[in-house]
């Protein structure tokens, strides 16, 4: 056998390892690297990890803001009288588990007061959610916030206006939020004819009220604005330390790796700031959630368990972040050039170019018009809406490091302190237009927000007619027993601080006479009040104790039917509504004519005007009080001595506080979610502006030390520090005004609206200018810190 016939076993060499293998040992021991890189990688990470870990938390409310104002809801209903039928007046049948109740509300210093006096009419009655038995009469259940406000030294005021004995504690299921403040009291002597209504159960059935379209805009474009900078915030965070970053991939790139491995090395460290950030963000969030009951922003607040995000949410949170930190990693190391003996950035092959930085507003913009305008009763697509507002904003944040770089790069001259933060951002514009990109996604959403706001005012803002300036309250009662009305009138007139009481009795009189179920009663109103009153809701020259009146109103149609019922020295009829006999009385021959005037509440009051010499208004049937009361607003806690007052008289008297525009109730809670969403992003945008300068001054700790031994002033370093932050902020803003003016003008013709306000961006610019003197002020101890001479030691 020769070595020819010998069989050779043939070796094959090893399979090179697939692609997922080797992304998954790269990221592998950039995590490594991220977790033992001793303390500079610590710090990095760290401040990478908070910074995600402050966005994530951001994250994890938002998410939860659904869960939220659903048990908000479902409390709410669950509180609410069950309807027997359609009609706001209907009542429950008398039985053993009806409750008599009136309603009992107050204002107390701008805050409201909800409250109900209740009766049972039985030994089983029915009971509200939170308590376990209705209050005795004298008695009441409050709210654990309203007894702490009862208990509050000072308040003095309103224990006199609710001076029943606190005996129980409404519990956390019959609250909206751990900051309302509700009562429940007990009363001996309510009764129908007092006011009562009867109920026979509680729980609301039925999906609440939809929202309008131009309504679901606004909440889709507002979910936009506050989640926009979120997401460009943890964007930025992962890309602290890029600096000292790239000083380590440069030493791995001396010992043999490729560029490909050097970029997935980088990811892994950012995956696992992230995940960290993660972790930090849940803990935060968790903590966080214990303490939300004692925290009100604009009059809301939220129990700890309603903070409860969506799973579905929750799990597209965790995967977003990491995929959000490898990705943005991977892009941003394009841009950097490593080389096995150091690093060169920004090389003239990767020069930013502006050309597919305007196609994202653009195509944004182009998408509001593919759309076509909202129709004001029909559906609303909201993936159009939300993914042109995402455009516009993404593409303004990718505009400004073009703008940035192409603004600082022409900066020539000027102090010394100028020239240090021009030269430094000439150096590293990338970072300086990271750092403020958020401003630029904010600012100009709550610019476009505003605008839309504006445009939307009229259609959610009625003009009620009311005058504040002749009368700040109305109070109508329906007790009218005995002298009860003149007496509140004149308890009114006595109350500190009121200067004017136009204090009414009014009735209904109709036409005597029998009718047929066809046929209507002429009816007009019957008003009793002294000369001073009456001048006030008509145009009258002379008035004596002992004259009538006739007042027509400007509305021809309604002038018919007062004549129809007030002829002069015929008889008039006031029903008693089965209580009793009718009375009668004549109206005077020889009553004057006059013309009716709209009353400080915005009503004309045509009909019959008497004074209390012509009749005795305590015999009226079916008459209530009415008092517009006008006080001296320097006068302190005037208006609480009006509530008290109305309180004594009657604790069901409806006391409304008269204002000149009526706000629409879901407009003006989605007002209020977006004044405490941008009060979050504000604080985000600073915490984010903060961490990104501490760590640029870390970065540059030494350069400072050199230049603090060669004699620059620690004031010169100080104020280039200012204008470090200045100069890309003042860009941004501009960018962002130009954007949001856009963005608004395009939302306003969506909706079929003018746009009322080209200056709305000023409060927006104010807002930065503040971040800008804020961020610095808190970055000057550290920047102290770092111009130590020590600062040149190495190791």
């Amino acid at each position: 056998m020769t070595l020819l016939d010998r069989k050779e076993t043939l070796v094959r060499p090893p399979e090179p390892p697939s692609r997922t293998a080797s992304w998954l040992r790269d990221l592998g021991l950039g995590i490594r690297f991220a977790a033992g890189g001793g303390r500079e990688g610590w710090i990095r990470t760290l401040l990478t990890a908070v910074g995600v870990g402050l966005g994530v938390a951001l994250l994890l409310l938002a998410a939860s803001v659904p869960h939220m104002l659903d048990e908000r809801s479902a409390r709410d209903h669950a509180r609410s009288e069950t309807k027997i039928s359609e009609s706001p007046d209907a009542q429950a049948k008398k039985s053993d588990s009806t409750v008599l109740r009136i309603e009992a509300s107050t204002e107390y210093h701008d805050r409201t007061i909800t409250g109900f006096l209740m009766r049972a009419d039985g030994s089983h009655p029915v009971i509200p959610p939170g308590i376990d038995s209705l209050p005795a009469g004298g008695e009441m259940a409050v709210s654990p916030a309203l007894g702490k406000l009862l208990d509050a030294p000072g308040n003095e005021l309103l224990r006199e206006r609710l001076p029943y004995k606190v005996t129980g504690t409404i519990a956390d299921a019959g609250l909206r939020s751990p900051g309302e403040l509700w009562f429940y009291a007990g009363s001996d002597t309510l009764t129908q004819a007092t006011g009562g209504h009867r109920i026979a159960g509680y729980g609301k059935p039925g999906p609440a009220d939809p929202l309008p379209p131009l309504l679901i805009v606004l909440i889709i474009i507002i979910c936009v604005v506050l989640l926009a900078p979120v997401a460009i915030f943890i964007a930025t965070a992962v890309r602290f330390g890029g600096d000292r970053r790239d000083r380590r991939l440069a030493a791995l790139r001396l010992v043999g790796t490729d560029i490909r491995m050097t970029r997935r090395i980088a990811a892994g460290e950012a995956l696992f700031g992230s995940v960290l950030g993660l972790l930090i963000g849940l803990a935060v969030f968790l903590t966080g959630r214990q303490f939300i009951g004692y925290v009100e922003v604009w009059d809301v607040s939220a129990f700890p368990a309603d903070l409860a995000p969506d799973t579905r949410l929750c799990v597209l949170i965790a995967l977003a972040v990491p995929l959000t930190a490898v990705l943005v990693t991977l892009v941003a190391m394009r841009s950097v050039v490593i080389e096995p003996l150091g690093v060169v950035r920004n090389s003239r092959s990767r020069k930013r170019r502006l050309w597919w930085r305007l196609l994202l507003p653009v195509a944004g913009l182009a998408v509001f018009g593919l759309t076509g305008k909202v129709q004001e009763y029909g559906p609303v697509n909201p993936y159009p809406v939300a993914g042109g507002a995402v455009l516009v904003l993404v593409g303004l944040a990718l505009l400004l490091p073009w703008l940035v770089e192409a603004g600082v790069g022409r900066l020539r001259g000027g102090p010394v302190p100028w020239q240090l933060a021009a030269r430094r951002l000439q150096l590293s514009s990338g970072a300086a237009s990271r750092a403020v990109s958020g401003v630029t996604v904010a600012v100009a959403g709550a610019v476009a927000l505003q605008m839309l706001f504006a445009a939307m005012n009229d259609d959610f803002n009625k003009i009620t007619g009311q005058d504040p300036s002749r009368a700040q309250f109305y109070a109508a009662s329906e007790i009218v027993r005995g002298d009860a009305a003149l007496h509140s009138i004149k308890e009114f007139r006595a109350t500190k601080g009121v200067t004017q009481v136009i204090g009414t009795v009014e009735a209904y009189a109709t036409k005597p006479g029998k009718y047929s179920e066809d046929e209507i009663q002429p009816t007009t109103s019957f008003t009793v009040g002294d000369c001073a009153t009456l001048r006030e809701i008509a145009r009258i020259t002379s008035c004596r104790n002992g004259d009538t009146f006739v007042a027509h109103p400007t509305d021809k149609g309604q002038a018919d039917w007062v004549d129809q019922t007030a002829r002069k020295g015929k008889v008039l009829e006031f029903d008693a509504y089965g209580a009793g006999k009718p009375l009668h009385w004549t109206l005077p021959a020889d009553s004057r004519t006059v013309a009716a005037r709209t009353d400080p509440y915005g009503e004309e009051r045509s009909g019959i005007l008497v004074t209390p010499g012509a009749i005795d208004a305590r015999g009226l049937p079916g008459a209530q009080t009415i008092s517009q009361i006008r006080i001296d607003e320097d006068v302190p806690d005037a208006a609480e001595y009006v509530r008290n007052t109305a309180a004594r008289i009657d604790p069901g008297m409806r006391l409304v506080t008269l204002n000149s525009v009526e706000r629409d109730r879901q407009y003006a809670s989605i007002q209020t979610g977006l004044q405490v969403g941008a009060t979050a992003i504000l604080l985000l945008i600073g915490a984010s502006m903060l961490v990104s300068q501490l760590e640029q001054l870390r970065e540059r700790k030494r350069l400072l030390s050199v230049l603090v031994a060669f004699g620059t002033r620690r004031a010169t370093l100080g104020w280039s520090v200012l204008w470090q932050t200045a100069i890309p902020v003042v860009i941004s803003i501009a960018v962002a005004v130009a954007g949001g003016l856009a963005l608004g003008a395009t939302l306003c013709w969506m909706v079929g609206k003018s746009v009322s306000g080209w200056w709305l961006f000023l409060p927006m610019a104010g807002a930065g200018a503040a971040l800008i003197l804020l961020v610095t002020l808190l970055s000057l101890p550290a920047l102290w810190r770092m111009m130590r001479p020590d600062g040149l030691r190495s190791e």
